[in-house]
């Protein structure tokens, strides 16, 4: 496939990144999303809290590329994502609070809606920028044998919770890409699946 337009800022801003980011062990598809995730947020600390598992892009790009289903955490990471969604391969895109049960007791509305997508979808790539919760959920369904996502995508921010949810994440044996620590958001979420679905749309 073509590559991709991208804007004369857009361009730029890239060009200042690789200029500003110093030495580095990534691959360049590893590169590419580390890039995408500083540029969404202006935070060079991603270089050292964004962590690939093994095989995680191939696995994405193969799913990405398949038209697999996506499901995300939350409204930001929807909006975030669809305009590159749309551009590239039209992929299902699933967000799991608008499917959640607002009257559930005891549980996030997130969570109660990934729980539900997962029903549908267990094998869909999972992008997780808000809910903790959610991502305890997830890798409950993980150890149950009940899901098995193409893709995780762990980057939820703030402080409870999300330490501990991610630390859950590194232990199951799905390919994954988490941002490490109390950092993340759905810029960096979006960000990561946007330089995924490039990268797939690349190399169709």
């Amino acid at each position: 496939m073509p590559k991709l337009m991208q804007s004369p800022i857009l361009e730029e801003s890239m060009a200042l990144i690789d200029r500003e980011f110093g030495p580095h062990q990534f691959t360049p598809a590893e590169y590419a999303v580390v890039r995408r995730v500083i540029h969404s947020t202006a935070d060079f600390e991603f270089k050292q809290l964004v962590t690939f598992s093994a095989e995680s892009i191939a696995a994405a790009l193969q799913h990405l590329a398949d038209g697999g289903p996506i499901v995300v955490d939350v409204t930001m990471v929807r909006q975030g994502v669809a305009s590159m969604v749309a551009r590239t391969f039209q992929n299902p895109l699933l967000t799991a609070v608008t499917a959640g049960d607002p009257a559930a007791v005891g549980r996030t509305r997130t969570e109660t809606g990934l729980r539900r997508c997962l029903d549908h979808y267990p094998n869909a790539l999972v992008v997780i920028g808000n809910a903790p919760t959610a991502l305890l959920a997830l890798c409950d369904r993980i150890d149950q044998g009940t899901a098995c996502p193409a893709l995780v995508i762990g980057a939820p921010v703030g402080f409870v919770a999300v330490e501990a949810s991610k630390q859950r994440l590194a232990q199951t044996p799905v390919p994954q890409i988490r941002v490490t620590g109390r950092k993340g958001g759905s810029p960096a979420a979006a960000a990561i699946l946007n330089a995924l679905l490039v990268l797939a749309w690349e190399q169709s």
